[in-house]
C-alpha cells in the first residue's frame, strides 16, 4: 500500500461567531441566559416575544441548554445515523421486489488493442468479455491501471492512497478462479476505484480533510464488499473535496484532466478525473446535492445517482443521513447499471435501505419508454442549451416521441436546504466545538466550517417544518413522474437538481459535447424511484448513436 498524500497547504481563519443559546465554544461556557438573551435570538428565527412570554421561556431554556451539555458528553461516531430514517416512498408506493435475471446485452466478441493506453480506456462491459474470454488477464490489466496511477495520480491530484499489493493479489485470485472454470460475472477481475470517505479496513479513510487525514477506521463500506465479492479489484482512494463539498483537499485542488488549470469539481473530484484520464474503468462516488451530477459534467464522464435508499451507506462517511447517495462513475451508462446491480439490496447495517429489485433487459425497446423533457429548460441564451436541444433532436432521430413538461412545485424548495446543513452540523459536531473546523482548508462563507456554524442557529421545529415540506415535494414529485418513464433536462436546469436530490429520485448524467474552450458539458436523465433500468435503457441508446463518452482527455490518451 502506498500513500500518495501531497504535502498540505493550510489557510486557517478563525471566525469564532458568538453562539447564543448554545452555551459553548471549543468547551467553554458562555453567556447567561436571560429574557436580554432572548431577545437577541428573536432576530434570528423571525419571532419576537413580549416580555412575559420571554420571562417564562428561561427555565425551560436553562434545562434544555443543560441537556445540550449532558448530550455533549456522549461522543456520537460520524457512522451512527438518527432514529427517525429518511424515507423517500410516497403514499401507497412500494418498488417491485421481483428480482429477474439481468440480460445486459455485452458484446460476446471484443478484440484487444495493441496498446496499453487503447486498452484503459475501454468500457467495463467491454473489458468485462476480455477477462471472461481470456484474452487479458485480470493481473495485467490491473498493472496497466497501476501504471498509470502512478504516472498521472500526482498530475491530476486524485489520488490518495494506493492499494497496490491488494489489488495484485485480489487480481492474481481472479485469474486463478477463472482458469478453474469459476466466472463472478461482469465485474469479475475488473479494477476500480473509490471515493476516499468509504472505509477499507487497514486503509486510512481521510474523508478530503485535515482534521481526519490520519483516521484509520477499522470496517469496510459494504459496497466495497459487495463490488469485491463480484470479483472487483480495488485499486486506490480517491481525492474529495474536504468533507465532500467542492473540489479542494487537504493535499490540493484535483484537476480536470480536459483542463489542468481548472478543477474538477466534485466533491467526487478524484472519482471523476482519475475515469475520464483513463486512470481506472470506473470508481465510486457519492452526491448529497450534485456531486456526482457535477464531477461527472465537469471531466466528461457518465454518472448514475441512484435512488435514495437503493444503495447502503454502511461504511461511508455521513453529511446528510437523509440525502446521501452512493453510485458509479464511468464511461458508459451500460457500465452503470451493471456497476449498480452489484451495488443494489437491503444492508441490515444501514437501517435506510430498501428492498427493490434491479431488472434490466436488453432486448427490450426504449420506444416503448414514454419519454418528457423540461421544455423551459432548453429555452434561453445559456451556453450549453443550443448543445443541450440537439440532444433532443438525436432522440427524435431515433424515433422517440417526446412530450414537454413543466416542473412546477407548491413548496419553496430552497428552504429545504436547512436539512442538509444541519445534519451536517450535527454529523461533524465535534470538529465544530473543539475548534478543529479551523483546520479545514476551505474557510469561505460558503464553505462548511461557516455552514456548520450557521446551521447551530436553525430551530428544530423549522427542521421539522422542512421535513414536512419535503413530503409535499415528494408526492408533488410522484405525480409528475408516473406521467413519464424518463424525462430529459440540462443538468443545471432550473431547480431540478435541488429538488430531485431532496426527494430521492435517480439521475443519469452523461457528456454530450464541448464548450468552445474545450470544457466537456453534460445532459441528464431523471425517472422515477427505483426505476433506473429506464434510465440505462435510454442512455445506453443515446450513447450507441453519439460517441461523446468516447471521447479521451489528450493530455492523457498515452
Amino acid at each position: 500500500m502506498k500513500d500518495f498524500t501531497n504535502t498540505p497547504r493550510l489557510g486557517i481563519i478563525i471566525l469564532v461567531p458568538a453562539l447564543l443559546l448554545v452555551g459553548f465554544i471549543a468547551g467553554k461556557k458562555i453567556g447567561e441566559i436571560n429574557p436580554q438573551a432572548i431577545e437577541g435570538a428573536e432576530s434570528l428565527i423571525g419571532i419576537s416575544f413580549s416580555p412575559a412570554e420571554k420571562d417564562s421561556m428561561v427555565g425551560n431554556l436553562v434545562n434544555y441548554r443543560n441537556g445540550y451539555e449532558n448530550m455533549r458528553k456522549t461522543k456520537i461516531e460520524n457512522s451512527v445515523s438518527p432514529s427517525l430514517p429518511f424515507n423517500p416512498l410516497p403514499h401507497g408506493f412500494f418498488p417491485n421486489q421481483n428480482q429477474e435475471e439481468n440480460n445486459w446485452g455485452l458484446p460476446s466478441n471484443v478484440t484487444l488493442p495493441e496498446n496499453d493506453h487503447d486498452i484503459a480506456f475501454l468500457s467495463v462491459a467491454e473489458l468485462s468479455t476480455l477477462i471472461k474470454t481470456q484474452k487479458i488477464s485480470s493481473e495485467r490489466l490491473t498493472r496497466i491501471y497501476l501504471n498509470r496511477i502512478k504516472t498521472f495520480g500526482d498530475t491530476l491530484q486524485s489520488v490518495i492512497t494506493v492499494l497496490e499489493t491488494e489489488a495484485l493479489a485480489q487480481a492474481k485470485a481472479m485469474d486463478a478462479e477463472i482458469k478453474a472454470g469459476k466466472y463472478r460475472g461482469p465485474l469479475h477481475g475488473i479494477p476500480y476505484g473509490i471515493k476516499d470517505l468509504f472505509a477499507v479496513k487497514g486503509t486510512k479513510t481521510t474523508w478530503g480533510a485535515m482534521p481526519y487525514k490520519d483516521q484509520v477506521i477499522d470496517e469496510t463500506a459494504t459496497v466495497v464488499h459487495k463490488l469485491n465479492d463480484a470479483g472487483g479489484v480495488l485499486l486506490a482512494k480517491f481525492t474529495l473535496g474536504a468533507l465532500a463539498m467542492g473540489d479542494v483537499w487537504y493535499g490540493g485542488v484535483t484537476k480536470n484532466p480536459w483542463n489542468l488549470n481548472q478543477g474538477a469539481s466534485g466533491s467526487s473530484a478524484g472519482s471523476a478525473s482519475s475515469v475520464s484520464a483513463g486512470l481506472v474503468p470506473y470508481a465510486l462516488g457519492t452526491e448529497t446535492l450534485g456531486s456526482i451530477v457535477s464531477p461527472s459534467t465537469r471531466n466528461g464522464v457518465t454518472g448514475l445517482r441512484p435512488t435514495y435508499g437503493r444503495v447502503s451507506k454502511h461504511g461511508a462517511m455521513a453529511l446528510s443521513w437523509s440525502m446521501d447517495k452512493i453510485g458509479p462513475i464511468s464511461r458508459s451508462a451500460l457500465d452503470n447499471g451493471i456497476i449498480l446491480s452489484i451495488l443494489n439490496g437491503v444492508d441490515k447495517l444501514d437501517k435506510s435501505t430498501i428492498p427493490a429489485a434491479l431488472n434490466y433487459n436488453a432486448t427490450k425497446s426504449v420506444k416503448d419508454l414514454k419519454i418528457g423533457y423540461f421544455e423551459d429548460f432548453f429555452e434561453g441564451t445559456r451556453p450549453t442549451n443550443e448543445i443541450d436541444r440537439r440532444v433532443l433532436e438525436d432522440l427524435r432521430e431515433m424515433g422517440l416521441t417526446l412530450y414537454p413538461v413543466k416542473l412546477e412545485t407548491s413548496v419553496d424548495v430552497s428552504s429545504m436546504l436547512i436539512m442538509l446543513y444541519a445534519e451536517g452540523a450535527a454529523a461533524f459536531d465535534d470538529m465544530t466545538r473543539l475548534g478543529q473546523d479551523d483546520l479545514l482548508v476551505g474557510q469561505r462563507r460558503n464553505a462548511w466550517p461557516n455552514l456548520f456554524r450557521s446551521a447551530r442557529f436553525i430551530p428544530a421545529v423549522e427542521y421539522i417544518q422542512a421535513s414536512r415540506l419535503r413530503s409535499i415535494l415528494i408526492e408533488e414529485m410522484h405525480a409528475l413522474f408516473q406521467e413519464y418513464d424518463v424525462i430529459v433536462t440540462p443538468s443545471y436546469g432550473g431547480s431540478q437538481l435541488q429538488i430531485t436530490n431532496l426527494t430521492g429520485h435517480p439521475a443519469l448524467c452523461m457528456p454530450n459535447g464541448f464548450l468552445q474552450n474545450g470544457s466537456p458539458v453534460s445532459i441528464t436523465f431523471l425517472a422515477n424511484l427505483f426505476d433506473e433500468e429506464k434510465l440505462i435503457m435510454l442512455g445506453r441508446a443515446y450513447q450507441e448513436i453519439t460517441d461523446w463518452q468516447k471521447k479521451r482527455p489528450p493530455l492523457f490518451n498515452q
